[in-house]
Formats: structure tokens, sequence, C-alpha cells
């Protein structure tokens, strides 16, 4: 049962401003654990997805799609991790990166030290990361490539010349109990989507941030999913 799964966690608070007493599994999860989720539209239940599923494509953008295919669910095209990247002032960085298409750690040779190793020892993945164009929102380029920072194209690359600038996103916890991402590079913009519509298939693209804070707006939110949250349509989960 869902309501099984729910943490203890009160007062949760990422990015801010909004405070949240926060008892939702899956934001913890996400934020916290970095486990992997799926991240659905408040609109209409569609989810994110890469629009190449290959690790070796970094050109292509993001997407909403309204059916889990089977090759999508196999190759992870549904699920996000939203990692941990330091700190903008007092708020928290993230990047968000792809499950699809990850790329396996190469072990390293004896006694060689590896920088890639976690808190646990296991080596991490390379995982492809959503970038932002330097020019967005304002370009008609597409505005969200998903790729490894050294791989994606140089005006997905980050002014100041770390490639990491444009692939950092602030995250804010919504009062409704969704999530907005606000990319560091363009902070009066948040996710949304190509001529704002939120259909199937939709690019995702930076928008300006019509609603005027750190929450973003109801039809620019994404809700993360665990697994056995899948099949809880978007609406009834915070009943």
């Amino acid at each position: 049962m869902y309501t099984q799964e729910r943490t203890t966690m009160a007062n949760l608070v990422v990015g801010g401003p909004v405070a949240v007493n926060s008892y939702d599994n899956a934001i913890v999860a996400a934020l916290l654990e970095n486990r992997p989720v799926m991240l659905v539209h408040a609109f209409n239940g569609g989810y994110l997805r890469p629009a190449e599923l290959k690790e070796d494509s970094h050109d292509k953008g993001v997407k909403l799609a309204t059916a889990l295919d089977p090759a999508t669910k196999d190759a992870q095209g549904h699920l996000w991790h939203i990692t941990p990247a330091g700190f903008f002032g007092q708020r928290p960085l993230y990047f968000i990166e792809s499950a699809a298409g990850q790329v396996p750690p190469k072990p390293s040779g004896a006694g060689a030290a590896d920088a890639g190793r976690g808190d646990d020892g296991v080596p991490k993945p390379q995982r492809r990361r959503i970038t932002v164009h330097q020019e967005a929102p304002k370009s008609t380029a597409d505005t969200v490539q998903v790729g490894l920072p050294d791989k994606v194209g140089d005006k997905w690359r980050g002014k100041n010349g770390a490639p990491e600038d444009s692939q950092l996103w602030v995250v804010t916890v919504t009062p409704w109990g969704g999530i907005t991402f606000v990319p560091i590079t363009h902070p009066d913009a948040i996710l949304g989507f190509k001529d704002h519509t939120v259909t199937a298939d939709s690019e995702v693209r930076l928008t300006y941030n019509w609603g005027g804070d750190f929450t973003g707006t109801v039809i620019n939110t994404f809700y993360p999913r665990l697994p056995n949250e899948w099949n809880v349509p978007y609406h009834h989960v915070f009943t």
C-alpha cells in the first residue's frame, strides 16, 4: 500500500523559500537518497524521457511521453536521478541525470586511486545530464540536451569554462507536494515545454517563470514517483 511506504520526515526544506511538511516518500528518496524516480507532470500525468536512449547520444533533447512502452522501460528511459552537486549560496544544487544510457564504470588498476567512487566504495556510473542552452529561454535554438559534460555542444557548456555550469539546477519543493527545476544559469526560468503546450511528445524547453517565485506554477510542476507508485494517478496521490 502506498500509505505504508511513507516516511516520517517533517519540514523538508529544499531550495526554499517554501518549507514543506513533506511525508512523501518519493521526494525524500529522490533528493536525499538519490533513488531513481519517474518525473510525472502535474498537468496530464505524462513523464519525462530522453528523446534518445542510447549512451552515445549527447545532442538530443527531452520529451514528455504519455505511454510507457516496453523499450523505454527496458532501457530505463523513464527514470531519473536527481543527484546532489554542491550549493549555490544556501541552496543545494542538483544534476538531473538520466538512468537510460548510463556508462558503467571501468575497473581501476590495482592500487590506483579512483575519484569516481561513492561513500559505499562502489564506482559511480557516468550518467547523461539535462543541459541547458546558454541562450535559453529567449533563443529559438533547442534549449535542453541530455549528455555528458564533455560531450555536449559548445553552446551547452558553462559560460565560465566549467561544463557543469549549464547542468546545475535548484530543485524546489512546492506547497502542493511536487518539485520545480530552476537552472542557475537562468534564474528567471523554469523547466517547461515548447510553446507552453503539455501534450504527448511535447519538447522540453526552458520557459519564463511567470509565477514569479521559486516554486514555479502548477503547470510546470513534476511529481517524483517511485516504482510502486507508477500506477497511482498523480491527482490521487496527495488526497
